[in-house]
């Protein structure tokens, strides 16, 4: 009970000393919000053969982090960062409302409503007061919790978007290993390939203007269209 007691204080104190820490906790696969169960469209892509090694699987993936993430997760991020320091409610609503917006398909607007309520009600139970930032017209999504979590813990905003690009990247390079299928070893492999990309996705993302954010992935789209009744699947989308 005394590790518990203390652990609920340091949430609350949001000491610099344990930002890290709670960063690593947020990005981690043990988080409890299914990141896990989804491939973006990934499975469709090597059911179709246009995924079928790690230099196709790779390529894949940099289109989403050109073309979605640098465009559209990562500018959210330091905008959502600004609205919850400002508690400015209608702000956060329609950021959230756009990023919802720009999940083209019925799964991906599935993913990111069921990942942002999942990990709002983890939030709340770790005492984070997610709930004052959430408006009543507001679409559910991840970011505004994981920044949210961010503020409370004196997580940056330059580092929550690098763990941001870690967490994804790692997440979708684990689900090509079981897919495609790849070894551990090209795994690690694609991700140092991924990750030699970050520092640029970054450059980009501070450059987009806001009426530029968005997402242009329609590979990813229709992958993500089709998965919806493909026959076999492992994955939730």
């Amino acid at each position: 009970m005394a590790a518990e007691a203390m652990g609920t204080s340091e949430i609350g104190q949001g000491d610099s000393q344990f930002a890290t820490y709670r960063l690593f906790q947020l990005i981690s696969p043990s988080l409890p919000i299914g990141g896990f169960t989804y491939s973006q469209g990934l499975e469709w892509a090597v059911e179709a053969g246009w995924v079928k090694d790690r230099a196709t699987m790779v390529l894949w993936l940099e289109n989403q982090l050109r073309y979605s993430v640098a465009t559209l997760e990562l500018p959210l991020i330091d905008r959502f960062y600004q609205a919850i320091e400002g508690r400015d409610l209608p702000r956060i609503e329609a950021l959230s409302n756009l990023l919802c917006s720009s999940r083209e398909t019925k799964e991906l607007r599935a993913e990111e409503t069921q990942r942002g309520k999942a990990l709002n009600v983890l939030l709340k139970q770790l005492d984070i007061p997610v709930d004052e930032y959430l408006g009543s017209n507001a679409d559910p999504n991840q970011l505004v919790g994981l920044c949210v979590a961010g503020l409370q813990w004196g997580i940056s905003p330059q580092a929550m978007k690098q763990g941001y690009l870690w967490s994804w990247a790692e997440n979708l390079v684990m689900v090509g290993v079981k897919l495609v299928p790849l070894g551990q070893t090209d795994g690690q492999r694609a991700l140092v390939e991924l990750t030699h990309l970050f520092p640029e996705m970054e450059l980009i993302s501070s450059q987009v203007d806001e009426t530029m954010m968005g997402s242009f992935t329609p590979v990813v789209s229709l992958a993500s269209s089709l998965h919806e009744t493909q026959y076999t699947r492992l994955f939730r989308s």
